[in-house]
């Protein structure tokens, strides 16, 4: 059968033919003419046998039918990978590079605003991972109300790393009526939960029996402890002639890890996994198509839907605890019929998962004894209490608690204050390099004074300060010598007293209760005046007060002798005391070009009890 029995357009042939495409591969020749009818499609088939191609030249050949207005989304592609959906965009563009549609993809881990603005200038296909979508239609950017085409892609992958709820969340967000393109390699029961809610009398499609690897694919396994595996990997490398391979690890941190034991190997290699930003990975990506690096170590967010041309090897470093995990892995390489190399490496405590794999394929995996490290450990690692442990797993927390206590020390470190180093004495550049008696004698000879001053070590802390303080500059000094100082303001610019603060009302007690002094002497006829003012101010309170004494005498029975000669003695002793202090305190109205209490120096000092009162 070829592509033109399917029932392709003219354009999309034209783009097949100048990939290279000659004839449809299994999953295409049953998907294909069912999903250009319009109806929905179950396809269940192995990773690499032509799942893209077969709902991709469907879509575009069913969207260049009609264009409404303001291009909005009519087909959505969703998958759970970053990879992956970079690879089906580029899919995407060389099918339909004949035909005036666009296309575009939005994953996280970058920045969104280029994705934001291929969207606003109207997109027909959209590609993406869950989080990204959601995030973007909670902004409002992405509208699904007039969806046409909706595929997902690895739906047991979504299960797999826990993106089953985001799917559930994007199908609310789709219309009723739509058609609807479903590609799994395996079918567990939550997959299938999720194909009876969503698909309506699909047609199913299946090329091969679920989770069976590739049978092109040459499969064997080696047994070997962990701390030899590096070991073998390097020297299976050079002995097989790899031309490029991808190295799968259980965690991120041996990820880490084996590349760099590679490169010091000699061989080139580079780390793709969770961690690493969207930029680092797709980097790693483009230098391993290329060719720059031999090895792409990569956990198991690498393991679907990477598409590398003539990928030689793939070596499980670590065997999944999932079985189905390795159908994955392995299917990465015997692509579009092309053999491959699987090498897997197993040490004591994963012999359970190699029997899980052989179950699930149905045969044995050759097994490879002839290596110069054979296995020597017969015992599965365990922690302090002797329960069994996955000792990649242990390695990793410890290598996270490292880099945890790294980061808290520098940050304490960063915490501390810095000191600054001393600023050593000025030199005379004509003393530079001289030693200390042809300096005198220099000065001598020039009639310089000998008292040119010497930095010298302070002998005390005070002296040491004195001499920090030298060392700030005279400008400096002066500064702060002459700045005025007052108890109850802080030396800030921007600082206004508080009226109702305590020091401030006491500084203005001590202002009312304080001696009036005199004015300044005046002199000509304003001085003559404000004399007889005074004078005669003085002689009327006299009289007034001589008035209201006569009265209280004539009103008050005299008194008792003893009784009036202790008054007189108190009023005698309390006059005193009032000389001490300066002069009986005085009421006094202020005039409005006295200061204010805040604007002067504070007065408490002087009442404050002395030992001689």
């Amino acid at each position: 059968m070829t592509f033109q029995e399917l029932g392709l357009m003219e354009p999309i042939l034209k783009a097949l033919a100048e990939l290279g495409y000659e004839k449809p591969s299994p999953i295409q020749e049953k998907a294909i003419s069912p999903a250009l009818s319009g109806r929905d499609v179950l396809g269940c088939a192995q990773t690499g046998t032509g799942k893209t191609c077969a709902f991709a030249a469907p879509i575009l050949q069913r969207l260049s039918a009609g264009h409404p207005a303001g291009r909005p989304i009519r087909s959505l592609i969703l998958t759970p990978t970053r990879e992956l959906a970079l690879q089906i965009q580029e899919s995407f563009e060389a099918y339909g590079k004949h035909l005036p549609l666009r296309s575009a993809v939005i994953f996280g881990g970058v920045g969104q605003q280029p994705q934001v603005d291929k969207l606003k200038k109207g997109v027909d296909i959209l590609v993406a991972t869950p989080g990204r979508l959601l995030d973007l239609q909670g902004q409002g950017y992405v509208d699904l109300s007039r969806l046409e085409i909706f595929v997902l892609d690895e739906a047991d992958r979504m299960l797999d790393m826990g993106f089953i709820h985001d799917v559930r969340r994007v199908l609310k967000l789709l219309p009723a009526v739509k058609q609807t393109l479903f590609f799994s390699a395996t079918m567990p029961p939550e997959v299938m939960e999720l194909v009876d809610g969503l698909l309506h009398d699909p047609v199913k499609v299946a090329v091969d029996p679920i989770s069976s690897p590739v049978e092109v694919i040459d499969q064997s396994v080696y047994l070997v402890d962990k701390g030899n595996k590096t070991r073998l990997l390097s020297y299976l490398v050079e002995k097989l002639n790899v031309k490029n391979a991808i190295v799968f690890t259980r965690t991120k941190h041996g990820a880490n890890k084996v590349a760099a034991d590679l490169q010091k190997a000699g061989i080139t290699a580079a780390a793709i996994h969770g961690n690493k930003s969207q930029t680092a990975r797709q980097q790693a990506l483009s230098d391993f198509k290329a060719g720059k690096v031999k090895c792409l170590v990569a956990t198991d967010i690498a393991a679907r839907g990477l598409d590398i041309e003539e990928l030689s090897h793939v070596f499980n470093y670590n065997l999944p605890e999932v079985s189905e995990t390795y159908v994955h892995r392995i299917g990465r390489t015997g692509r579009a019929g092309h053999g491959g190399t699987a090498v897997s490496f197993c040490d004591f405590g994963e012999k359970p998962y190699l029997k899980d794999i052989e179950k699930l394929i149905g045969r044995k995996v050759p097994l490879v004894e002839d290596h110069p490290w054979p296995m020597e450990i017969f015992e599965a690692p365990k922690d302090a209490k002797g329960r069994p442990v996955n000792a990649d797993d242990a390695e990793a927390r410890q290598a996270a608690r490292e880099r945890r206590r790294e980061r808290a020390a520098a940050a304490r470190e960063e915490r501390k204050p810095r000191q600054s180093p001393p600023v050593p004495a000025p030199v005379p550049p004509e003393d530079a390099g001289q030693s200390p008696k042809k300096k005198r004698r220099r000065r001598k000879d020039s009639g310089e004074s000998g008292a040119q001053p010497v930095p010298i070590q302070p002998a005390s802390p005070a002296a040491g300060e004195s001499a920090k303080k030298g060392r700030r500059g005279v400008r400096q000094q002066h500064l702060e010598d002459t700045m005025p100082t007052a108890p109850s303001q802080p030396s800030s610019d921007f600082y206004k007293p508080n009226p109702l603060d305590g020091d401030v009302i006491l500084d203005a007690t001590a202002r009312l209760l304080a001696p009036r002094k005199g004015p300044a002497p005046e002199h000509g006829q304003g001085a003559k005046r404000k004399k007889h003012a005074s004078a005669t101010q003085s002689e009327h309170t006299r009289r007034e007060q001589g008035r209201h004494g006569q009265e209280k005498r004539e009103q008050k029975a005299p008194e008792k002798q003893g009784e009036g000669k202790k008054r007189e003695d108190h009023k005698r002793e309390r006059g005193r005391s009032r000389g001490r202090r300066g002069g009986a305190p005085e009421v006094v109205l202020r005039s409005g070009s006295q200061k204010d209490s805040t604007e002067q120096p504070s007065l408490i000092k002087p009442y404050y009890l002395t030992p001689d009162d």
